[in-house]
């Protein structure tokens, strides 16, 4: 019986990844980040942007409720 892919949320954007698409990055403490795209990496690890500031993201949409 085989496992099946997990599909992962986006550490920035909240979206859902498909399996076998997106990129990981695994910080000095060992916390694993997880990104829909080199959008969402670079604005969190280049830019250190707040996720809740654009309105392209679940932390956003979840604020405004």
């Amino acid at each position: 019986m085989k496992p099946l892919p997990q599909i992962h949320k986006c550490s920035f954007c909240g979206k859902e990844i498909a399996p076998g698409t997106g990129m990981n990055f695994v910080r000095r403490d060992g916390r694993v980040l997880r990104f829909c795209s080199g959008k969402c990496r670079k604005s969190t690890l280049d830019m250190r942007r707040d996720p809740r500031k654009f309105k392209w993201t679940e932390a956003w949409k979840l604020r405004q409720r």
